[in-house]
């Protein structure tokens, strides 16, 4: 997975690019005065912040996993040395 960091800077450069969307959207987007540029580009930054969470998820499942049950069965590494 890539390591780059999606979110953009204010020197990233940008690219047009075709959206399609319902038409009546659009129009009310107008109305409310909503910058659809800046709204598209927010829903995608969700969209690839969920989905590159999600791949990490399923690609260390099992480290995960394995850490989840060492800590279960023998408990924190530094456990000794809590004071509470």
């Amino acid at each position: 997975m890539s390591q780059a960091n999606p979110q953009p800077t204010p020197n990233t450069p940008r690219r047009p690019t075709n959206v399609t969307l319902p038409s009546e959207l659009v129009e009310e987007a107008k109305r409310l005065d909503i910058n659809i540029s800046k709204a598209c580009e927010g829903g995608l930054l969700a969209a690839v912040a969920s989905l590159r969470r999600t791949r990490w998820l399923e690609e260390n499942r099992d480290a995960t996993q394995a850490y989840n049950n060492r800590i279960e069965a023998t408990g924190p590494t530094l456990a000794a040395y809590r004071r509470f």
